[in-house]
């Protein structure tokens, strides 16, 4: 783990390919999130890749293929910034467990799997203007330098976005993450930073764009990262008929205190954050101290950061003994969190966002 210069604190879920981060308490205390203990998603191995050699590979249904060198890149277009937050589908995948089971080879994610970073890099839309997207374009491949073995197969991970997404100007080609270069584990020399998207669509490791018709056939598009209702099995699915995932569900999680732990009774200032749907905004976060009998209206601190998460916090009071903490958020699209894991559960593990609940003990 050291190899990826990750602080003390960052779980560890896998080593080969490496996942995990830092627990909540932790991600809660900035805004920012240091690299060191922004989480970390990978299906296969860390590329290294000579600067010298790296090559972005654009083609498809353009005009112009073309093959630049991140020099290229940066001479051609103008530098962007976004402060974007990227989340796991599978974040709060251990919550599903409650309902049924979920595949023993699952990332078995807390609320660890989102992290918010400052990305600098060149807009998406101002390189397929560049190039020239054909009229019959629909979709965006992107694909990475990585390699996956899976059912006896070695191939690169990728995925897809529409093309009106991949024309938004919030979608970049980042080389730098909160002002350095892009780490190794964190997709160098050169990524995708798809804002409002679950980050399975920020491929890293980016070689090419291909500009398509239709959808990706990556694996991870077609088979993978797709949603299906409570009622689909693993034994049942028709991989045909799933949602592929793409804007992220308005969620709220509980930072501090963590579930389960003992707190002093009298007064305690409880803080989260919250996520709203694609690009919508967070429009209020309630807190339930007494497990869902009344509710109160958190603050929400103030961010002029469209796409990243807004961190919020209310004073409760702490009794003596058990006590269940609920938090809910609702956006500016009208979207409402599912009450119970039960109503959403699915055999992947995807996009949990019930309203969360949280366990303490007053001493």
């Amino acid at each position: 783990m050291n190899h990826y210069h990750k602080r003390a604190e960052f779980i560890v879920h896998q080593q080969d390919p490496f996942n995990g981060g830092c627990p909540p308490t932790i991600l809660r205390e900035s805004l920012i999130t240091p690299i060191d203990s922004f989480y970390v998603r990978t299906h296969g191995n860390v590329p290294e890749v000579s600067l010298n050699d790296f090559r972005l590979t654009i083609d498809g249904l353009i005009e112009r293929s073309q093959a630049w060198s991140l020099d290229d890149l940066k001479a051609r277009f103008p530098k962007r910034e976004i402060t974007a937050t990227l989340q796991c589908a599978g974040n709060r995948r251990c919550e599903f467990q409650q309902a049924g089971e979920i595949p023993s080879d699952s990332v078995m994610w807390g609320y660890e799997g989102i992290s918010t970073a400052v990305w600098g890099g060149v807009a998406l839309a101002d390189v397929l203007n560049a190039v020239g997207v054909r009229w019959n374009a629909a979709h965006v491949e992107l694909i990475s330098l990585d390699q996956i073995e899976k059912d006896d197969q070695t191939f690169s991970y990728g995925g897809s976005i529409p093309l009106h997404k991949a024309l938004s100007a919030e979608v970049l080609l980042a080389y730098e993450m909160n002002g350095a270069p892009l780490t190794p584990i964190h997709g160098y020399p050169l990524r995708a930073v798809v804002p409002g998207y679950v980050a399975a669509r920020s491929v890293k490791w980016l070689s090419v764009i291909r500009v398509g018709a239709a959808p990706s056939e990556n694996f991870y598009q077609q088979r993978d990262y797709k949603l299906f209702g409570p009622q689909v099995s693993e034994d049942t699915v028709d991989w045909d008929q799933g949602e592929m995932l793409n804007e992220m569900f308005t969620d709220s999680v509980i930072c501090v205190p963590s579930d389960g732990a003992q707190v002093p009774i009298g007064p305690l200032i409880v803080k989260g954050y919250a996520v709203p749907f694609g690009g919508s905004q967070i429009e209020r976060v309630e807190v339930s101290a007494d497990d869902g009998h009344t509710w109160r209206s958190a603050t929400l601190i103030p961010n002029e950061h469209p796409w990243a998460w807004r961190f919020w916090e209310i004073p409760i009071t702490i009794h003596a003994g058990e006590q269940i903490l609920r938090a809910r958020a609702y956006d500016t699209a009208g979207n409402l969190q599912p009450e119970t894991v039960e109503q959403i559960w699915n055999f992947r593990g995807y996009m949990n966002n019930s309203v969360h609940r949280i366990r303490l003990i007053g001493v």
